[in-house]
Formats: C-alpha cells, structure tokens, sequence
C-alpha cells in the first residue's frame, strides 16, 4: 500500500489563497498527478472520519473543507473560473483515490465533480450566476427525468416534482433537477434545471444499509419557475458540440455524452472502497494466526490465492474504466460520433467493474470470518457500502447488459432519446 503523501494537500492548500481581487481560489494550474497527491493526502483523515460521516449521515463540514481547500471538487470545472479542467479519467481516478478513506466521501465528489462539469455545458449566464459568485458552489442533483415534470411558461419552466437519491445535498446551494417536458402526453424534451436551495425542500429520508455519509435524500419542488438559461436541453449533451457552453469550452473534455459515460464519475468509489478492503485483508493476514489450528493465515493458499482473485478483479474494474476514459476522450478530440453499440459499450462496462468490485469485497468479508461483523471492525462498512453502491441503475448488470447483447445480436432495441 502506498504511503499517504501529506506535501500534495499541503502544497494545495498552500496556493488556495483568495485573490487581491476577491476571486476565490484558483486551480488552474493543477495537473491530475498533483490532484491524485492531494487526494492520497487525505485518505488518513477520510478513514478516521468514516465512521462518523457515516453515523451523521452526511458530509462533515471539516471534510468540505479539507477538499475545497485541496480543490478537489473542482477538478473538471473550466479552468475560465479557475477549475483544473483535467481528463474525464479523473472522474474515475481521483475517487477511486479518494475512497480508499472513505467510500461516501468519493462518492460525494464523484457527484459533485462531474455537476462542474455539467454546469459548463448550460449557456454562459448560468455559469457565470453560480461561478461569479462562488467558483467552489457545490452543486447535487436528482437524475431520474419521470420525476419530474415541466411546463413551459413566459421567459422557461415551470418544474415540479419529487426526487430521491439527491447525493450531497445538505450542504448543496444549487441542484440540478431533471424533468420530462411534455407537449400534451408526448414527452418533447429531457430538461436539467438548475433550482437554488431556497426554492425545493430536503425530505430526510436517508435512513440506508450503506453509503450513508452521502446524505442522499429526496427532495421536492413544486411550481418552481427555471429562467431559460438554467435548463439544459440533455438532447444537446449527447456529445458533439451542440451543448450552450461550447461557445465559451473548446476542450473535448466537454464534448463527451453525458447519457454514456454519466457514471463513471461514481465507479471510482467502488474501486476505492474495493481496495481500501484489500489493503485491510493484506494487512490483517500478515499479523494474524487462525484461532483454532495455530496456522499463519499468511501461509495458507487458499487465503494467498484468494487475495490474489480479489486484486485482479480490483484491477480489472480499474482499467476497464480507465479505458472507457480514454476512448471516449480519444473520440471526443477526434471529433468522432460513437455507434450505437459505442455507446453502450462503457454502459455495459461500468456495470460489470462495480459487479466485479462487490465480488471482491464479498470474498474478502468472507475472509474476514467473525471479525467481519463487529462494527469496530471497518470491513463491515466496506461490506455495506459496496452492496448500496450497486444498487445504483447505473450500475445494475441485467439492465446495462442487457442493450449491449441486443445490438450486437441485432434484436430489436430502442435506445432512449438522451443517449
């Protein structure tokens, strides 16, 4: 196991200084191998803390802190507002990273992350509403568009609704709230509206298996009017250059589907969490006698071989990411349209790391024995944790697979208007 590098966060936080200017802090000149150090720095403080983010079923204020500070939550935000604007890959990485301490806390900044680089594809007045004023705004959401609906009104929308699994949202200024746009019964449109807290309630409701520092309660709206420019059209975000934001955001990065690769930016917790289980079992072998027959656990083949299964599943889900990552990021520079079959592609391949991820965890529990089930003991919550992650949709093997087989095939398939 690497050793954490305290110089990343310090140097980080060292240079997040607000300006004379009154800007606040710019990471722009951060690379991913400076932000992979700050998030590396951080894992002791994570997993000190995980117990307790977990119990209050949030993020800790202090934890905030510590990744404003490191400006790991701006890490895809443009660099025009000061963010690190780096490789969608970083959307996998710095979590996965991150997660080693802390499971919900990556998850957290998966979310949050990947809403920087959301906002930057709605037209520059909604950018600069939320960006002028506070560069680190956090931002959660509410994804699933049939819960809620919009009407068009004078000057945008009117939004109501009710959405649940809102990631982040206690201490969240903005939301982005997803809505089908009907014309009569006929859905015309898939709308993200960007809504401040004052205008929905939270529902606390959080009350989970795992996953329970993420804070992911439902919240509702009803009859609230989004101005034009604070709804995104998720038709124009299906890659290519057809989103607002691309008159102000010429990189690629920004170029990438939404619908396609949307969940990447969580798989890093379930590999984080993954290895944070590997790392413990390693440890805990190498001190450890069985109770019983006064064997070395470390001698045992079967305990070797089977630390050895769960790494290569940790790893293949590592790069079978990566390398949706760096197609899509390829494709994106090359002004490339993916095929359908593309698309589902990373769908299909997220899908199947998370499974491969839980696998571990499940053998590694596993190998734990009683100690597994104390609550002192972290694998327990590791355990949990990788079992609520995968309930995620995104994440569910028969529904990703399942589009992926039927275009290969070429069985009937309609893929739906967002991807």
């Amino acid at each position: 196991m690497n050793a954490p590098r305290a110089e990343g966060l310090d140097a980080s936080v060292a240079r997040a200084k607000v300006s004379a200017a009154g800007r606040a802090r710019d990471f722009s000149h951060c690379g991913l191998q400076e932000a992979l150090d700050s998030a590396r720095a951080l894992v002791p403080r994570l997993r000190e803390r995980a117990k307790a983010t977990e119990q209050a079923r949030r993020m800790l204020p202090e934890t905030i802190d510590d990744l404003n500070a490191s400006g790991l939550l701006r890490f895809v935000q443009p660099r025009r507002w000061g963010g690190m604007e780096l490789p969608f890959e970083s959307l996998v990485r710095i979590p996965a990273e991150l997660a080693r301490g802390c499971t919900s806390t990556a998850w957290c900044v998966g979310n949050w992350a990947i809403h920087h680089w959301m906002l930057a594809l709605y037209e520059e007045r909604a950018q600069s509403e939320i960006w002028d004023q506070d560069p680190d705004a956090l931002i959660a959401s509410g994804i699933a568009y049939p819960q809620g609906s919009a009407q068009r009104v004078e000057g945008g929308y009117q939004l109501s609704g009710r959405w649940s699994f809102s990631s982040g949202v206690d201490p969240s200024p903005w939301n982005m709230l997803a809505a089908l746009l009907r014309d009569g019964d006929q859905v015309v449109d898939y709308l993200m509206c960007l809504v401040p807290r004052a205008d929905y309630e939270i529902i606390d409701d959080w009350h989970v298996l795992g996953m329970s520092g993420t804070g992911s309660k439902s919240v509702k709206a009803q009859q609230v009017f989004v101005p034009a420019h604070r709804a995104l059209s998720m038709l124009r975000a299906r890659g290519g250059r057809e989103f607002p934001g691309a008159a102000l955001h010429d990189n690629p990065l920004f170029s990438i589907g939404l619908s396609t690769m949307g969940t990447h930016c969580l798989v890093g917790a379930a590999i984080g969490n993954a290895q944070a289980a590997l790392d413990l079992s390693i440890e805990w072998v190498e001190q450890r006698s069985t109770s019983y027959q006064s064997l070395k656990m470390r001698d045992l083949p079967t305990v070797q071989q089977r630390l050895a299964a769960a790494g290569a599943r940790i790893d293949a889900a590592r790069a079978l990411a990566l390398e949706d990552c760096a197609v899509a990021q390829r494709m994106a520079a090359d002004d490339q349209v993916p095929t359908l079959i593309e698309k589902l592609r990373p769908k299909r391949n997220v899908a199947f790391a998370v499974q491969l991820c839980t696998e571990a965890v499940d053998s590694l529990h596993s190998l734990a024995g009683a100690n597994g089930i104390y609550d002192q003991y972290p694998m327990q919550r590791m355990f949990r944790d990788a079992h609520a992650l995968m309930g995620h949709f995104g994440f569910n093997w028969d529904a990703q697979s399942m589009p992926w087989g039927a275009v290969a095939v070429g069985a009937d398939y309609k893929p739906p208007a967002t991807l």
